[in-house]
């Protein structure tokens, strides 16, 4: 063996070990963006529907997207610790309408309908509708607490601050894709209609009203 055949396979080894460190890394970076993702369009006016082919919702002109039952598509499990620290599975209300709104302390659109999802959810209380929260991208659950005593908010909120909760709805559904968004689920839990964009007191009730007379 020549003395020069050494050095030749330290190169080909060091070679190799960067290929490898270089897979990793773009497997991690993959990774990430696969994970916020969502976040990009984070405190934005609107969205696109994602997926493609047969989604069977429609979208209004006024950015609504609806699903005609039937044709819906279950909710995946939502559940975890809230920013108060208690217990809750979305599916836990199951029989009721629910009015699903993804939100943050830092947005303004946020803060711009909280008043009218504040005021709706204690219309509605005695009504078989059941309001929850998923609060997202809050490094700590005290300014989320904050921005819900601030707008008289009393519907928990799931904690979620990295956006693994929402990364669960399928692509092709009417799944969340800004900050805010609002999704209602009917009394089977399935996805009946959402929102990408802030509502006013008007199309949040254009939303939940035909949801609440389904029997």
């Amino acid at each position: 063996m020549s003395a020069d055949s050494a050095p030749q396979r330290s190169n080909r080894t060091t070679r190799a070990t960067e290929r490898t460190r270089r897979v990793r890394r773009s497997a991690a970076l993959t990774a990430g963006l696969a994970a916020t993702a969502l976040l990009v369009s984070a405190c934005g006016s609107g969205g696109t529907s994602g997926g493609g082919g047969n989604t069977n919702f429609v979208t209004g002109t006024d950015g609504v997207a609806t699903v005609a039952e039937g044709k819906r598509t279950q909710a995946p499990d939502l559940s975890g610790k809230t920013i108060a620290g208690k217990t809750l599975d979305v599916a836990d209300y199951k029989g009721k309408v629910v009015v699903l709104n993804v939100w943050g302390s830092w947005c303004n659109p946020c803060r711009a309908e909280a008043k009218y999802f504040a005021k709706v959810s204690k219309d509605y209380a005695d009504k078989g509708v059941q309001f929850v929260g998923i609060n997202t991208r809050d490094t700590s659950t005290g300014a989320a607490l904050a921005f819900e005593k601030d707008w008289g908010i009393t519907y928990p909120s799931l904690y979620d601050p990295t956006g693994k909760l929402l990364l669960r709805f399928k692509k092709g559904t009417l799944n969340p894709q800004a900050i805010p968004s609002t999704l209602i689920l009917d009394r089977d839990g399935k996805i009946a209609a959402r929102s990408l964009s802030a509502l006013s007191e008007e199309r949040l009730l254009k939303m939940l009203k035909p949801v609440v007379a389904e029997k």
